[in-house]
This record gives structure tokens, sequence and C-alpha cells, in this order.
């Protein structure tokens, strides 16, 4: 059995950038922030925060692109891809993406308005 599954809650760490594809498909980037707190031994309570790479694709991007705002909250699911490519200056370059392909609003970020919420998924 194989699985490749992934599921974050986080805030978008800007606004979407959408563009198209060649073939004439949107596709979106987003980056997604999450948060880690937890107590060292002595009981201090710490924070760290993980950055994610967030790719979408067809209507999910088109909604994404709309909607998302810099600290949005958006629950994404999706699998982890990665990437490598050759670089102009040498050497490799490499990527680890998050491929959704479903996702759900949450809370909007402070100072907009608006609520609810909303799931999509693209059936492929």
């Amino acid at each position: 059995m194989n699985l490749n599954k992934v599921l974050l809650i986080g805030r978008a760490t800007k606004d979407p950038e959408l563009k198209t594809t060649t073939g004439g498909t949107p596709v979106v980037k987003l980056g997604l922030a999450t948060n880690h707190i937890y107590k060292t031994k002595e009981g201090e309570k710490k924070e760290t925060a993980q950055f994610h790479n967030c790719v979408a694709f067809g209507k999910t991007a088109d909604v994404i692109a709309q909607w998302v705002k810099k600290g949005q909250e958006i629950m994404v699911e999706g699998r982890i891809e990665y990437r490598s490519w050759d670089k102009k200056e040498g050497g490799k370059g490499y990527i680890t993406e998050i491929m959704i392909e479903t996702f759900q609003f949450g809370q909007k970020a402070k100072g907009t308005d608006g609520g609810g919420r909303e799931s999509v998924r693209e059936n492929k």
C-alpha cells in the first residue's frame, strides 16, 4: 500500500500568485505558514513556524486566487511533490511543494470583512 497525503491548516503568507500554463490551465502558487507550540524541559513555551509551498490547478486555482488574501486561514489537503532542476549558475535546485487537491477557507485575515467557509474539490 502507498499513501502520499498531506493535511495542513495555516495562514497565507502573501496573496496567491495566479498564472496560466502554456496549455491554458490556471495555476496558483500559495505560501502557507503553520505553527508548532511546545514546552521545553524547563517548562518554557516555545513556538516555531514552518513555511510550505502550495500549488493548485484549474478551478481550485481560480477560487484560491480570487478569495484568499495574505493572512487568510486555509485548510489544504493534497500530496507532496519534490522537483529538481539544473540552475543556470550550475548545480541543482530543489523544491518541495504541496499539490492542493481540496481546500476549505478558514478565518479571514484581520481587517477584512466577510466570513463563512467554502470547500472546493476538483475531480480529475
